[in-house]
């Protein structure tokens, strides 16, 4: 002790050339009594080291705002040829005071640096291209032409006030007194000024050419008095604003009359291509084609571009033009791709052609600063929605493989991104070939306000041969037979010999081949054999390198381990693997190196063997792609998303199976999904065809699917389109976007909208019509609800019988020789006689029916069943008079003159009455002899003793009265119980019943005005229903958007105006779960949990993985993940209320926590080696996985600044440094 004492003291002293101050007193005084007997201390004085400091409150800090930006600026004006300035004047600035957290405007003043690139959750996003901006000139229009109801259609209440302003009109003599007269005249300078001295001009003002007139003589109508603000205005430009209709439609007529899609000729090819681009923005090694010449013509011209060609045609090119151009521009660019591993891959490609080339992904950022910058389409969308500064300088976005449009999950982030784009920014599209290119193109111009150009390639550079394989062994390799050649022929001779020689091996349980015989399965031993004869095959038919698609990540290990004995490169590339392999792990540690999968994947690179799948570590998938891009891999198996990747074309590329489980069930191959995977066949300049080889394992497919999956029509692009809640509280956000503007844009709605200027012509039309109509006089006062009985009537009547006579009983009843009675436009209450029904393939079915006409000099050409023929229009309810003859009193339909007859066809909504009777007939002789007499040579031919025996019977029933013929019950006569049908029988025979007892059907004019009653309430029907087209009420996703509205504001994230509250800014920050991550840290839950059991519960956000091993969890491990289920469970009831679609039903399906002891074990520090041990889930899903949870930990801790929670933030501070170690972050090889 008294050791350590003098050192503290020499080294205190030693600092201090002439010892302590006097000032101060000697640190040492009295430590060692305190150290020594601590008792001595008091703990009881506390004055010296506690003091409070009263603080007065001060209620004006409050009320301080920010200082109001200067409204206007000086402006030298200088003389043109000498630029002396002449004189300085005042400008109003449009744009002062604005900012990203309150204008949409590009001319806003920049954000925060500490924003980044990604912006801010509390900027405006930048007003996107295409959407009308809010004019106040506009606004002043119509507000001036509409009839406004001042107590009505305002709200007079703001939120969070008891009251507000009154626009009740007030009486002027209430004011200036009973006797006093209104003023007839206004002065303009009373108005704008009283009491003040306001100088609105010279003291004259000329008016009517010389006339000089005093100012203040200047005189308005009082009803032409409008309030108006801006120094652009004139008083006579107010006086001349005249009434109009508001417009319904978001886009003015003359644009809706333009055309934005126009699809270029590439057949043709391009004439004086440099004369036209004499200098380009960069230079390309070889001779481009036609489309991509047309594609930089058009990018010269700062056209929007959709090239959709086939694969290895050659797309990047157009992208690399617009990267430098936007170079050579000095402005920015932006590639998008569908994937992460795609955009690693694009930077390395790009990096190599250019120099300013960024990298942003969701954990890694290089060069943000670059001026072209390649990201996923997630992260742009984000910078669209943050208010991203780079926007502003955005002259090019490139999207790539835009057809993953189609994806359910992601497809709706390429609509929100190209709705959200700005004006300024151009856009270039990359897909495969798609059958509605036009269609898509057309929906981003009409969104964008710009014409998109349409770009094709007509066929392959390289064409594909497709074969079947069928051999099993080293004897059989030469089993390849040619089904579809390079032209597109299918070719069913190698069909046939395929399926002989599948035939001629199979044992005597399966003699059965196609698909008449038994299935039977490969057992490993046989895929073995299998898969060395094919690769026997191609070795000697030298068409290495091959890529092998098998759609199982299991089966793609279990064929690549059983090629033990397979050695396909020599010792020049084995040193080349070997080294190249060597130098990529480097960067692991020890541990990592040694790992199952990298010992395993080093030993079958080494053979030439190479696997590319999901569960495969992201830096051995790279060394993969790498050694193939070189030639070092010879036979590649993976799975389908090897074909989303970049550029790597194989000489040949063989199928496992064309069947596939698509996470719902087992299904064929689509057509687009083989073109994307064979199209990976065929090195352009290298081979002069591309082979397409299908494996037939099993047994040999059916024709019908081959020829279906080859050469059937690709999967259209359509929308995914959907409502979710970052959308919704991200336009929330701002007043000027709306949601129901997204859903309008949205492809889906494409076709309604392209639909609206037609739609308002219509609607124009129609109530021109209805102005036009005489009105209807009722004299009995009930003409209009015996109209609207009488509909009802109908309706249930059609709905009936639909219902009734459809089932197998009613069926029977509509059998040949029923009279029935027919309505159609050609023939009213015409009785008929059943000969047959008809089941088209494509329509409801149909019945041919006899029925009476008059007598026609020359019958109509063609026969009963032609479709020129057939009288099928149904007679609805908005065109039913003069059909019903229990009410109108009108009789069955009789010839005036000679009785005439003809076969129609017409479905049962045409059959008015089904009635009991029958007639004894032959039905087939009849329609022989009616056809018979519509040919030309025949046609002045008697009527058969059939048909005129049939004819006479109806004409017999027709000097009935309506109500004797007997009509069948569908209650009784057809068994029916159905509740509600019968329910609806009872309602109609009493609408029945009741229509007899009105008083207008006594009026002598009854049907006259029945008839313009009738007119009137069609037109009214038809106005009302364009009316609804027309509205937003008329969007397919605006009840789902209501809805999850509601639940929003359940949950507190808005308010009842839809204010965004805290909780709606904390869930900005979440990209995925938003809601549920959002309560978990407003309900301290996190809070609470130590980081290594945050990351394990968070992993269930983003584990995806439906089956895995149960994990092994602890008793707090278990809490916590109670606690999320029961928030899950809260949120989903909430949802299920308000009928908002949801994923599973019950929330524990939705999640799975199968890795939250691996994540948990992997955040305290265990080695990847170990916490493979814990699951069976393969390594690179864990690493995908924990990748991701980074993310998911960063927004947290954004949100947590947010609410100002320090101790949130601090733990996912160290949740993220924890799981961000070793082979899980190891640098990708692709930016490094």
């Amino acid at each position: 002790m008294t050791d350590c004492k003098a050192l503290s003291q020499s080294i205190i002293l030693g600092s201090l050339s002439i010892g302590f101050p006097p000032v101060l007193s000697d640190p040492t005084e009295g430590a060692e009594q305190f150290l020594t007997n601590p008792e001595f201390l008091d703990i009881h004085n506390y004055e010296r080291s506690q003091r409070f400091l009263p603080r007065e409150p001060n209620y004006e800090t409050c009320y301080s705002i920010d200082v109001t930006a200067v409204q206007t600026g000086i402006v030298v004006e200088r003389d043109v040829s000498t630029g002396k300035s002449c004189h300085i004047k005042e400008e109003y600035l449009l744009d002062a005071g604005k900012s990203a957290k309150n204008s949409t405007s590009l001319r806003r003043l920049p954000g925060s640096l500490q924003d980044g690139i990604r912006g801010s959750t509390t900027n405006y996003p930048f007003w996107p291209g295409g959407l009308e901006e809010p004019n106040i000139e506009e606004l002043k229009e119509k507000s001036v032409s509409s009839e406004i109801d001042f107590s009505k259609d305002f709200a007079t209440v703001p939120p969070g006030f008891s009251a507000g302003v009154t626009f009740e009109r007030k009486n002027l003599m209430d004011f200036i007194g009973f006797d006093a007269k209104a003023p007839s005249v206004v002065y303009l300078s009373d108005l704008l000024g009283q009491g003040q001295d306001i100088d609105l001009a010279d003291d004259e003002t000329e008016l009517n050419g010389n006339v000089k007139t005093p100012m203040k003589d200047i005189v308005i109508n009082k009803e032409a008095l409008v309030e108006f603000s801006g120094p652009k205005y004139a008083i006579e430009d107010v006086v001349q604003l005249q009434h109009g209709i508001s417009s319904l439609v978001m886009t003015s007529s003359a644009a809706e009359e333009e055309s934005w899609v126009s699809v270029v000729d590439v057949g043709t090819p391009v004439q004086g291509f440099h004369k036209k681009i004499p200098s380009m923005a960069i230079e390309f090694p070889f001779e481009l084609d036609t489309f991509q010449k047309q594609a930089i013509i058009h990018l010269e011209n700062h056209d929007n571009v959709f090239v959709a060609a086939h694969t290895s045609a050659g797309k990047t090119v157009v992208a690399e033009y617009a990267i430098a151009m936007s170079q050579q521009h000095m402005t920015r660019s932006i590639y998008t791709s569908p994937i992460k591993a795609l955009s690693n891959q694009k930077f390395r490609d790009f990096k190599e052609r250019f120099e300013d080339v960024g990298l942003v992904t969701g954990d890694v950022q290089i060069k943000p600063e670059a001026s072209c910058l390649i990201m996923t389409t997630e992260i742009l969308r984000s910078m669209l929605y943050n208010g991203s500064d780079v926007v502003r300088d955005l002259e090019w976005v490139i999207f790539d493989e835009v057809h993953y449009v189609n994806d359910a999950e992601r497809g709706v982030v390429w609509e929100e991104v190209l709705i959200m784009l700005p004006k300024h920014a151009n856009i270039i599209m990359l897909s495969a070939t798609v059958p509605n290119t036009r269609e898509f193109a057309e929906w981003v111009g009409r969104t964008k306000k710009k014409k998109v150009y349409v770009i094709s390639t007509p066929k392959r550079p390289v064409p594909l041969e497709h074969y079947l394989f069928t051999g099993n062994s080293t004897k059989t390799n030469n089993e390849l037979f040619l089904l579809l050649d390079a032209n597109k022929k299918f070719l069913e001779d190698g069909y046939k010999k395929a399926i002989k020689a599948k035939s001629e091996r199979a044992s005597k349980s399966s003699q059965g081949f196609g698909s008449k015989g038994p299935k039977y399965s490969v057992n490993p031993k046989q895929n073995k054999n299998i898969w060395l004869s094919v690769i026997d095959m191609l070795t000697k038919t030298k068409k290495m390198p091959a890529v092998a698609f098998i759609f199982s990540r299991r089966l793609i290990g279990d064929t690549a381990n059983q090629l033990e004995s397979v050695d396909l490169t020599d010792q020049k590339e084995k040193s080349q693997i070997y080294q190249f392999f060597e130098r990529s792990i480097s960067r692991l540690k020890g541990s990592d190196r040694k790992l199952p999968q990298v010992v395993t994947l080093r030993d079958q690179l080494k053979r030439g063997i190479g696997i590319h799948h999901s569960g495969i570590l992201p830096i051995l998938k790279e060394v993969v792609e790498m050694l193939f891009q070189k030639g070092l891999v010879k036979i590649l198996f993976a799975t389908e998303t090897f074909a989303m990747g970049v550029n790597m074309p194989a000489r040949t590329v063989l199928f496992d199976s064309i069947r596939k489980h698509d996470g719902r069930q087992l299904r064929d191959l689509l057509p687009g999904e083989y073109i994307q995977m064979a199209g990976r066949a065929g090195r352009r300049g290298l081979d002069t065809t591309g082979t397409v080889i299908l494996l037939c394992k099993e047994d040999v497919p059916e024709l019908s699917d081959l020829h279906r999956m080859m050469l059937g029509t690709p999967t259209h692009l359509n929308s995914q389109f959907r409502i979710t809640y970052t959308m919704v509280l991200n336009l929330l956000r701002m007043e000027q976007l709306r949601v129901e503007d997204m859903i309008k844009r949205s492809f889906g709605e494409f076709n309604n909208q392209k639909e609206l200027p037609r739609w308002e012509e219509k609607l124009k039309e129609l109530m021109k019509r209805r102005e036009s109509l005489p009105n209807v006089i009722d004299c009995s006062g009930d003409l209009e609800h015996y109209h609207d009985v009488c509909d009802e009537y109908l309706l249930l009547k059609e709905t009936i019988q639909m219902q009734a006579f459809m089932q197998p009983h009613g069926l029977k009843m509509l059998s040949a020789g029923r009279v029935v009675v027919v309505n159609t436009v050609s023939h009213r209450n015409s009785l008929g006689v059943i000969l047959g029904s008809v089941l088209p393939s494509k329509r409801d079915r149909t019945f041919r029916i006899l029925v009476i006409c008059e007598q026609r000099k020359e019958l109509p050409f063609g026969s009963s069943d032609d479709p020129a023929r057939k009288d099928v229009s149904p007679v609805t309810t908005s065109d039913w008079l003069g059909l019903e003859l229990h009410f109108l009193g009108n009789k069955y339909f009789r010839p005036t003159g000679p009785c005439g007859q003809e076969v129609i066809e017409v479905g049962l909504k045409q059959i008015t009455y089904v009635s009991s009777k029958l007639l004894k007939i032959n039905a087939e002789k009849i329609i022989e002899d009616v056809r018979k007499r519509e040919m030309p040579r025949f046609r002045k031919d008697e009527p058969s003793q059939n048909t005129t025996l049939a004819t006479q019977e109806l004409l017999r029933l027709t000097e009935m009265d309506p109500g004797s013929l007997p009509v069948i019950d569908p209650v009784k006569d057809l068994q029916v119980k159905d509740l509600d049908l019968i329910e609806k029988f009872s309602r109609m025979k009493f609408l029945e019943d009741s229509l007899p007892k009105y008083k207008c059907i006594h009026d002598p004019s009854f049907e006259e005005n029945l008839k313009q009653l009738h007119e009137r309430k069609a037109l009214e029907s038809e106005i009302a229903k364009l009316t609804f087209q027309l509205s937003e009420q008329n969007l397919a996703l605006l009840p789902e958007y209501k809805q999850r509205i509601e639940v929003l504001r359940e949950l507190k994230y808005i308010d009842n105006c839809n204010v965004v509250q805290l909780k709606g800014r904390v869930a900005c920050e979440i990209s995925s779960q938003e809601l549920i991550i959002t309560e978990l840290v407003l309900e301290n839950v996190l809070s609470e949990l130590h980081p290594t059991e945050i990351a394990a519960l968070l992993s269930c956000v983003v584990f995806e993985q439906k089956r895995c091993s149960e994990p092994n969890l602890n008793g707090d491990l278990i809490a916590c993940k109670n606690q999320f289920l029961a928030i899950a469970e809260r949120i989903n009831s909430v949802q299920k209320n308000h009928r908002v679609p949801v994923q599973k039903e019950d929330v524990a399906d939705e999640f799975n926590f199968g890795l939250m002891e691996v994540v948990f074990e992997w955040a305290r520090g265990l080695p990847f080696s170990k916490i493979t041990e814990l699951t069976d889930v393969q390594e690179g899903i864990i690493v995908r996985c924990i990748q991701r949870l980074d993310e998911v930990i960063r927004d947290v801790y954004k949100a947590a600044r947010i609410i100002g929670d320090p101790v949130l933030s601090k733990k996912m501070e160290e949740a993220s440094a924890m799981i961000k170690r070793d082979i899980v972050f190891a640098a990708s090889l692709y930016t490094h």
